[in-house]
């Protein structure tokens, strides 16, 4: 009895080990089950990503192969506007010099600021002035055709109307063309790449002059405004030539304003907002002969630059009209030491 008593106590794990692996079982066709879905959720979320991103890539794809529509008025710019460097803007009363006549030479470089060809001028001449502290100026005719200019042959007949009076092989241009504005922008994009400081665009008062071409005030402010919003996406200054019937509505896009023979004309006061605007007037009269292109008087020396018909602040110089390298700086005279 006592073995079957112990027998009677020992204890029966066959159902608690049947009821364990039971357990067991489940749990572990649950962790697998559970981990298969897992992977099946995972799997489908890559393969979802996997699409979206093909789907992505390819709208990105497309969408960068679309060409922009073209713009005559548009052209690539030599860096961004968010890139762009502040612009220069000379100070009022600074000396200058312009030689437009022939390319200037190292030894010529004997003041802050210097108005060059842009044609004739080479962008190493242009880099070893800068390279003495001076700015470049890079001066084009704007608003003129010249039969002789390299770009010449990209003109057409209908961009050009009249011939400028004195001026052979130059004639009045059609500033609203879509074709010569695309010069233009070539030109700007010349002066940017040879690395020009600003620019000088000449003859922008067309309306002033028989051109034979509809060319007003309102087309000269839309050109005007045009020129100075390229130059500026190019990070170049922009200076308006004469222009005194315009300059009220475009004085704040120039950074100076070159002026010829206001003194001659008595129209100097007209020029006096942009001193009032704290920008630099560049301006040029002519007081030599053509038997004496290189000399000038002290007594008309004096009479120019001490005339109180030059307002102050004015950046005067005396030139002969082949504006070689020939100048006379007046001085910056105050009011009383005006006459």
């Amino acid at each position: 009895m006592a073995d079957g008593d112990a027998h009677s106590e020992e204890p029966d794990n066959t159902k608690a080990d049947t009821n364990q692996r039971g357990w067991f079982s489940k749990r572990k066709r649950w962790i697998i089950t559970g981990i298969v879905a897992s992977l099946v959720l995972v799997g489908l979320a890559v393969g979802l990503g996997v699409g979206l991103s093909n789907r992505h890539s390819s709208s990105t794809a497309s969408s960068s192969d679309v060409t922009p529509d073209s713009n005559p008025g548009n052209t690539s710019t030599t860096g961004s506007p968010s890139s762009a460097t502040p612009l220069w803007q000379p100070a009022v009363g600074v000396k200058w010099q312009i030689v437009l006549q022939a390319p200037i030479n190292e030894t010529e470089i004997d003041v802050p600021v210097y108005d060059i060809d842009l044609f004739d001028s080479t962008a190493s001449i242009i880099t070893w002035a800068q390279g003495q502290g001076r700015k470049v100026i890079c001066y084009f005719s704007a608003g003129s055709y010249e039969n002789w200019r390299p770009d010449s042959a990209s003109f057409k007949p209908e961009d050009y109307g009249n011939g400028l009076e004195g001026w052979e092989g130059e004639y009045w241009l059609n500033t609203s063309s879509a074709n010569a504005r695309n010069i233009m922008l070539a030109r700007l994009d010349q002066a940017a790449k040879k690395g020009c400081d600003g620019v000088d665009p000449d003859n922008i008062d067309g309306y002033e002059n028989d051109s034979g071409l509809d060319l007003t005030t309102d087309t000269a402010v839309d050109f005007v405004t045009f020129l100075a919003d390229a130059a500026h996406a190019r990070n170049m200054s922009f200076g308006l030539k004469s222009g005194a019937k315009i300059l009220s509505r475009v004085v704040n896009l120039i950074q100076w304003n070159v002026v010829e023979e206001c003194l001659q004309y008595d129209e100097c006061s007209d020029y006096k907002p942009v001193i009032d605007a704290g920008k630099p007037v560049f301006l040029i009269e002519y007081p030599t002969t053509d038997a004496r292109p290189s000399y000038v008087s002290d007594e008309k020396k004096q009479e120019i630059c001490g005339n109180a018909g030059i307002p102050h602040g004015f950046s005067t110089i005396l030139k002969n009209m082949n504006l070689n390298e020939w100048i006379v700086q007046c001085p910056t005279l105050t009011s009383d030491q005006r006459i």
